[in-house]
């Protein structure tokens, strides 16, 4: 019997959660994946860098009214991983 290797990236809770947020939204702000992820800004940090590091996303740092933001955008790669995951996730499902 064939397996699909589920990507091991997007199995952490806080990665799958920002990646489904981008693929309905395609961006996102820090403060509003804080809110959505529940997680500490320390720690959405690092997810988000791993994401980045995979091609995943891209951040975009900036000011707003003297303080910084970070801005969190789907790449085409992101979004090619994100459906991969799900129709894999379907196969083990429908299996």
């Amino acid at each position: 019997m064939e397996y699909k290797v589920l990507d091991s990236l997007l199995l952490g809770q806080v990665r799958l959660t920002i990646m489904s947020l981008l693929m309905r939204q395609r961006e996102a702000d820090f403060v509003f994946l804080k809110g959505e992820t529940q997680t500490s800004g320390g720690n959405l940090s690092v997810q988000l860098n791993k994401l980045k590091k995979a091609g995943y996303i891209e951040l975009k740092k900036s000011f707003k009214v003297n303080y910084p933001q970070t801005v969190c955008k789907l790449t085409a790669k992101g979004e090619v991983a994100f459906n991969k995951f799900v129709e894999d996730l379907q196969w083990y499902i429908k299996a």
